[in-house]
């Protein structure tokens, strides 16, 4: 975009708005009942470690693909243009409108704490109706507007650690989970780190908008690293106030949370501050969660975009240089309220992060594909290579029980590659002209 480029800080700003948000307040919930808190920690400080290897192997691709589109146009130029098809579908119904539809529901949750008798399912759709309508506007607007809420969001944020260090316990849990296992539950532990993907994706969030930056390859991967550390750190800190304060009983109130409407940030300000910090979390958790929609809004539609570009999506979802795509903007807020009136919560959880994590390793795999496959590409660096081989290994070992142990995600990820690979033929016989040359074939 000429008008309005990005910089490190609004990229760290999308980074920071995508990852936090109503996982990190629900995850420690259900994983409690399975791990201990040092095992809890453990996951936390995995899943750092995960998204600093990805956004470190991330920081090699936008080196050779300094466009827009994330994944899809990474594995559509490395690999093939139906992965990256496959991977622009994922990003429409998982990536973002899920997340999308999952944070405004969360802030829909947080006003009826607030007053007896709200439904959070009418304040969802206004958040995204409104959000849609926002980034739909203008560019300068759509920044500025997103600018502002990260930087609330992650004020509040530090206020809630600081009241939870000071007022609540720090002392060590002893607490058991009511499923525990005898030694470590390398199962257990592997499956619930999905729980943890789906709080740390966003962690490539710079990535989607990368040619609206002032200097891509420069700012991307700084605005991608920078970002994941702060967020890992404040997760370290947020979980252990959950940890040091809860327990495995008293966090079972996340699998009541569409009835309940409280999530364990919520059962700590009350804890410990009363109703009247339960109010203040419940104002300041709105605040977040709306924050998050809106990094998601803003940063989705550049995906469907490209894909329109590439003639796999109408042309109406191009948008037009210097403006935001709306068609595309639109569409997404419309797959996003229909989310909200059908999910199920701790299983979108584990889905959005099961298939987040497939494509995330998909694309870095494509760093040794380039070694292997694609000479016509500089060799990314030795660090990048590190770094990737470490986040591919470890994906490819939560995959592997992700998969393993639940029939229903292998079927769902089943009929979603299926489904994709269909759309992709009946996309690529409409446009019999369309020029192959990223293919890899």
């Amino acid at each position: 975009m000429k008008n309005q480029r990005l910089g490190v800080f609004s990229g760290m700003g999308m980074v920071i708005a995508n990852m936090i948000g109503a996982g990190v307040f629900l995850s420690t919930g259900f994983m409690a009942q399975d791990m201990n808190s040092q095992q809890i920690l453990l996951a936390w400080f995995v899943g750092m470690l995960i998204a600093m290897t990805g956004a470190k192997a991330y920081s090699g691709l936008v080196q050779l693909v300094p466009q827009s589109g994330g994944e899809y146009r990474f594995l559509s130029t490395l690999i093939h243009p139906a992965l990256g098809y496959f991977a622009g579908w994922a990003s429409l119904l998982i990536g973002f409108s899920l997340p999308i539809a999952i944070s405004a529901l969360a802030a829909g949750a947080f006003a009826s704490t607030l007053h007896a008798g709200v439904d959070m399912t009418p304040i969802a759709v206004l958040v995204i109706l409104a959000l849609t309508a926002a980034h739909a506007v203008g560019m300068r607007i759509s920044i500025t507007a997103q600018n502002a809420l990260v930087a609330v969001k992650i004020m509040l944020v530090v206020g809630f650690i600081v009241a939870g260090l000071i007022f609540g316990s720090n002392a060590w849990p002893e607490w058991t989970p009511p499923n525990a296992s005898e030694g470590f539950p390398v199962g257990s532990f592997m499956r619930n780190l999905f729980y943890v993907a789906f709080a740390f994706s966003g962690w490539n969030a710079a990535i989607y908008a990368a040619s609206e930056f002032k200097n891509p390859k420069r700012d991307v991967p700084r605005a991608m690293i920078l970002g994941s550390l702060v967020v890992g750190i404040l997760y370290l800190f947020i979980n252990w106030i959950f940890l040091a304060n809860l327990t495995p009983e008293q966090s079972r109130i996340v699998f009541s949370y569409e009835t309940d409407r409280i999530t364990l940030g919520h059962l700590i300000m009350r804890n410990i501050l009363g109703d009247t910090g339960a109010a203040c979390m419940s104002i300041f958790a709105i605040i977040a969660f709306i924050s998050s929609a809106s990094a998601m809004t803003f940063l989705g539609p550049r995906v469907y975009a490209a894909m329109a570009q590439d003639g796999f999506l109408p042309t109406a979802l191009k948008g037009k240089e210097g403006k935001p795509p709306v068609g595309a903007v639109v569409l997404q807020g419309a797959i996003a309220l229909f989310l909200v009136l059908v999910y199920q919560l701790q299983q979108a959880l584990s889905n959005a992060g099961a298939i987040l994590t497939l494509f995330s390793a998909l694309t870095v795999f494509s760093l040794f594909w380039i070694c292997i496959k694609r000479t016509e590409y500089p060799r990314p660096a030795p660090l990048v290579l590190v770094a990737g081989g470490l986040f591919f290994v470890i994906s490819a070992v939560m995959l592997y029980f992700g998969f393993s142990g639940s029939p229903v995600l292998n079927l769902w990820v089943g009929i979603c590659a299926l489904a994709a690979l269909i759309g992709y033929f009946i996309a690529k016989r409409r446009m019999p002209c369309r020029d192959d040359q990223n293919s890899g074939t």
